[in-house]
């Protein structure tokens, strides 16, 4: 195996950043060609990328690319403020709404198997549960049934709001039942309105199809057979297995000492937003969903029946496509969860992924900065002016889907 050393530095005498492009496994010599229709990753935008990171706050950031067979690192800053352990793209991490993803893969299965049809109403298999029978799966799924987002309230205040819950359980049920006690914001389908109560609801389904917890499900169906060894389902355990990254949460009151906010529950958000795991992992799962390998072509291309949320970003079920400056369209997830920035997207065929993370949040500059992994990974050196676009135009897309800290 060769290894070459794209680039390597010192950040507080402790802190490396560097750049790493390997083979995923001993090949024969001649090089394996690159992801078809795509420019080699821009290994120096994506340093420059974690640099700018962590000049606006975040302790940490790092990225990995899955690139056909080839892998490159990057990483930048701490995973530990007060040890100063650098960040290692091997760390584990809260990925937020990525979690989303694994939801939507679970019951796109249980609708292969015909244990669940998309266009049924929810209220067929939890009779009684949302007001309205006209909403379905798929409009649950897409963020499209009307259901109140019960966390826009629950973080309000980013801080106070997260000691609040951070070693709260909460049931499915109560969770629906914060949403119920607000207004939908839509008729069921008519528009896309982004809601964490449409994954609760999601999890149920999950549970009352199987007869078993979320966890078992994730494992049997994803996490074993993909073999992704670094991702778990713990709640409503605290602790974050194996190494990690800690997750800082920027206070709302500028210059008030970030907050560690590793250890929690995460039970406000369970199967929309729980799961932990690295950036391999999180590659790993994107690439094999986009290449097929998790549920039927039919099923695949329900999942890729996008709404438009704004220019350049759609949604479908439980699936984010993205367009990027140079005209490519990757698909994956963002998760936003206290502490933790995550960005995990594909390309269309799987043969080319990346997960970035930063182990802050609550913080616009960092989410802004963040955005630039994408363009450096998939458009290379092609990359245009959306990499330094301000951060209004970046935030204005995450914003639509998250009252801050709500995923």
């Amino acid at each position: 195996m060769v290894t070459a050393t794209v680039g390597k530095g010192l950040v507080l005498g402790a802190v490396m950043l560097s750049l790493l492009a390997v083979p995923a496994q001993a090949a024969p010599q001649q090089a394996r060609p690159r992801t078809a229709g795509l420019p080699a990753p821009d290994t120096a935008g994506l340093r420059e990328v974690l640099r700018s990171t962590v000049a606006a706050g975040a302790p940490g950031a790092m990225a990995r690319i899955d690139d056909d067979g080839t892998v490159y690192k990057a990483v930048r800053g701490v995973a530990d403020r007060g040890t100063l352990r650098a960040i290692d793209t091997a760390d584990h991490f809260r990925v937020g709404s990525v979690t989303k993803s694994f939801s939507a893969v679970v019951l796109l299965q249980l609708a292969d198997e015909h244990k669940l049809s998309l266009d049924a109403p929810v209220n067929r298999y939890l009779p009684g549960l949302l007001p309205d029978d006209r909403i379905t799966v798929r409009h649950v799924l897409s963020h499209r049934s009307g259901l109140y987002d019960y966390s826009n309230d629950m973080f309000a205040k980013s801080v106070a709001g997260f000691e609040a819950v951070r070693d709260k359980v909460f049931t499915y049920r109560q969770l629906v039942d914060l949403s119920l006690k607000k207004a939908r914001t839509n008729a069921p389908g008519a528009a896309y309105s982004y809601s964490n109560t449409n994954f609760v609801v999601a999890g149920m389904l999950i549970e009352k199809l199987t007869g078993h917890p979320v966890r078992t499900e994730y494992e049997n169906r994803i996490f074993k057979p993909l073999n992704l060894k670094d991702t778990f389902y713990v709640h409503p355990d605290t602790a974050i297995p194996g190494r990690y990254t800690k997750g800082y949460l920027t206070p709302d009151t500028a210059g008030a000492a970030l907050v560690d906010a590793t250890r929690q529950t995460v039970s406000w958000a369970q199967s929309a937003g729980a799961v932990i795991s690295s950036t391999h992992d999180l590659n790993t799962f994107y690439s094999a969903l986009l290449g097929g390998k998790l549920t039927s072509a039919a099923r695949l291309a329900e999942m890729e029946r996008f709404t438009p949320v704004d220019g350049s970003t759609a949604y479908g079920l439980g699936l984010r496509r993205r367009t990027l400056s140079c005209g490519v369209s990757v698909y994956g997830h963002t998760g936003a969860v206290q502490g933790y920035y995550t960005y995990a997207f594909t390309s269309k065929d799987g043969r080319r992924s990346l997960t970035a993370v930063a182990n802050t949040s609550n913080n616009a500059e960092v989410l802004s900065a963040m955005a630039g992994t994408l363009e450096s990974a998939f458009c290379g050196k092609q990359a245009k002016a959306r990499r330094d676009a301000p951060a209004a135009e970046w935030n204005a897309e995450w914003h639509a889907d998250w009252q801050e800290e709500s995923l």
